[in-house]
Formats: structure tokens, sequence, C-alpha cells
């Protein structure tokens, strides 16, 4: 009877997890389509994935708007486990380089959050490798709309596989759009929707 009750769990278990799989990964949202009439980032697409130090001295310029410098990031692609990538350790030595950073922790939120998204997507099978770095850039600015975003991304995907269903990450990022009137709107009305829209897919699973 145990044995029979532990196998209908499993059984369950798996059901649901293959059910969540058919929607849409958490860091596979494209909304770099919302800026291509932005010279850089189209630069960015054609890079076949990779930084290079005209994208790099963008990113790392204060004066220029972050929502550009995320749609750069997002439009370099993600990686996987069996092809990660290094643009945040390279972006990471550039900044040492160029702008005498020697501890990312210490920079603003603007680097932060540009770092930790670098870190999330070049091995989105592993985004905890960027929280870290979201949580401390939301700390320094906690206004921002691209970073609370960001954050909530990053976030939702590392409760993606954790959680029972879809739900969890569907809340993460829905409350970033339940709290908007308390956020500066610092993104294209066109990349929110299609980051909104990408997680409308799970709302049926939050009953």
């Amino acid at each position: 009877m145990k044995t029979g009750f532990i196998f209908i769990i499993l059984n369950f278990f798996l059901f649901t997890l293959n059910a969540q799989r058919k929607y849409p990964y958490p860091l596979t949202v494209e909304f770099y389509e919302a800026y291509m009439d932005i010279e850089v980032v189209q630069l960015a697409l054609s890079s076949n994935g990779f930084l290079n130090d005209e994208l790099m001295s963008y990113l790392s310029d204060s004066t220029n708007p972050l929502d550009v410098k995320i749609a750069i990031i997002n439009a370099l692609k993600y990686g996987q486990a069996d092809f990660s990538k290094s643009n945040a350790k390279q972006f990471y030595a550039y900044l040492k380089e160029k702008h005498t950073i020697n501890d990312i922790n210490e920079a603003d939120a603007d680097i932060l959050i540009c770092y930790a998204y670098l870190r999330a997507m070049d091995n989105i099978s592993k985004p905890q490798n960027g929280l870290e770095y979201a949580k401390k850039a939301k700390s320094k600015n906690n206004k921002s709309f691209v970073i609370n975003i960001i954050y909530s991304l990053i976030y939702a995907a590392e409760i993606y596989y954790d959680s029972a269903t879809v739900c969890p990450s569907y809340k993460v990022v829905n409350n970033v759009r339940e709290n908007e009137s308390n956020l500066i709107l610092d993104m294209r009305k066109e990349a929110i929707d299609k980051i909104f829209s990408h997680f409308d897919n799970y709302k049926s699973l939050c009953k």
C-alpha cells in the first residue's frame, strides 16, 4: 500500500513537471525587438551572442539609458548548460581595466543589474548566478522599473523548477505589474508588454 502511494505521488510530480515545461522559461523572453530602432541593439543582435568592446563601452557609460543596456543584453540571447557563455566575466574584466572598479559589489545599481542579467543569461540553467547581484541592484535603486523587472525575471527563473507549478514564477513577475504605479517606468511600453505577455502564459495555473 505504501509503495503504491509513493508511486502515485511520483507520477503526479512527473506529470506536473512535464506540464510545467510546456510553458516558456522565464529567461527566454525576448523584448529587445522593442529597441531595434537603436543601432547599438542591432549591433548586439549581430554579434553572435558575445560582447565586444563597443557594447561594453555602452553598458559601462552612466549617461546611457538603462533600458537600452538591458535590451542589448537581451539581444545577446542566452547560453545553456551545454553552451554557457562568459559575457559577465568579460564585462567585469572590462570594468576593472577601464573604470577602476575593483569590486563589483561597490558598483552602482545600473552596473549591478547589467552584471546580474549577464550572469543569469550566460547560463540560464543557473539563474542563481545573477540573483545576488540583482538583489544588490534593487537595494540601491528600488524605484526603477527596469531593475525591478530584471530582478523578477531572474528570481522567477530560479524558482521555476523548484516549485510544483509555474504559478510562483508568474506571481513574482506579476507583482511588478501590480506595483507599476509606484515605480519609475524607465522601459518602453512595447518591451513591458512583451514581458508580461510571456508570463501571462503561466496564469492559467494560478487558481
